[in-house]
Order: structure tokens, then C-alpha cells, then sequence
């Protein structure tokens, strides 16, 4: 028990940093991620392909540079996501917002097989429910579209 103590004692600053951290994250999750899952379009999870990004931009230097910052703010999101699973948070939603935000191959499919889960679905379409948006149509497991080769990651 004594080990432990002095433990704690020695990284006492660097337990209150996770724990602020944690804190912040969590009411980070309260505030933003309903804002984004309200923004989503109901059919997000079921079109067959996406536009690609680069037929919207404007400039390449400031398209290039939204990219890497969305990236980054992704795969933070991410990493929070999984520190969530063990803190407090809503660790799966930030996953999943991690990886609607983060561009690679299989993304695609792998948000469809995140959002089929009953409880991420039933957390989401109740947030939108909330502010009087229509329910997410969640993709059937059997779908086609999440095969490597078709043109939707």
C-alpha cells in the first residue's frame, strides 16, 4: 500500500493534469459532439459513395492545410475516444466522431459497423430527436456497400 502512496506522491502534478483533462474532455463531449451529430444528414451512414473532398475546395494551399487539421483534430478525437473507454466521457461517440473527421482507407465501413452497434445508434438518434431532427437511417449488417473496391471510402 505504501508503493502505491509513494507512487501518487511522486506524479501527483501529472495525475492532476489527466484528471483537469479528463474533466475538460468530458464537458467537451456534453457541448460539441451532439452539435456535430445534429449536423449530420439522416442519410449519412447509407449512401452508397461520398463526394470526394478535393471537388469543393477552393484553393489547394488552404484545402491542403483544413485537410491536415481535420486530420489532426480526428485522430485526437480518437485518442481521446479510447482514453474515454476507461474515463469518463462517452468514449465510443468520440471514436466515432474521431473517425468521421480522419481520412484512410476502410472508413467507410468501419463508421457503418460502429453506428450498427444498438447502443451507439439508439445514443445518437435520441440526441436528434432532442432538437427535432429526423432519426440517422442506420445501414443493414447484410450491406454491399461496405466491400473494399467500391468506391465509398
Amino acid at each position: 500500500m505504501s508503493g502505491i502512496m509513494a507512487w501518487v506522491s511522486e506524479y501527483e502534478g501529472l495525475l492532476q493534469w489527466l484528471g483537469g483533462l479528463s474533466l475538460l474532455l468530458f464537458v467537451a463531449t456534453l457541448v460539441i459532439f451532439p452539435l456535430i451529430i445534429i449536423q449530420l444528414p439522416a442519410d449519412y451512414f447509407i449512401r452508397d459513395c461520398r463526394d470526394p473532398a478535393y471537388q469543393s475546395r477552393r484553393h489547394p494551399a488552404v484545402w491542403f492545410t483544413l485537410m491536415v487539421l481535420k486530420n489532426l483534430l480526428g485522430v485526437a478525437l480518437i485518442l481521446a475516444g479510447l482514453a474515454m473507454l476507461v474515463l469518463p466521457g462517452q468514449g465510443l461517440l468520440t471514436i466515432l466522431i474521431g473517425l468521421t473527421l480522419v481520412n484512410f482507407p476502410g472508413k467507410f465501413a468501419l463508421e457503418r459497423r460502429m453506428v450498427r452497434r444498438p447502443r451507439v445508434s439508439k445514443t445518437l438518434n435520441r440526441i436528434r430527436a432532442r432538437a427535432g431532427k429526423p432519426p440517422l437511417e442506420i445501414p443493414p449488417s447484410d450491406d454491399q456497400c461496405d466491400e473494399p473496391g467500391n468506391g465509398s471510402d
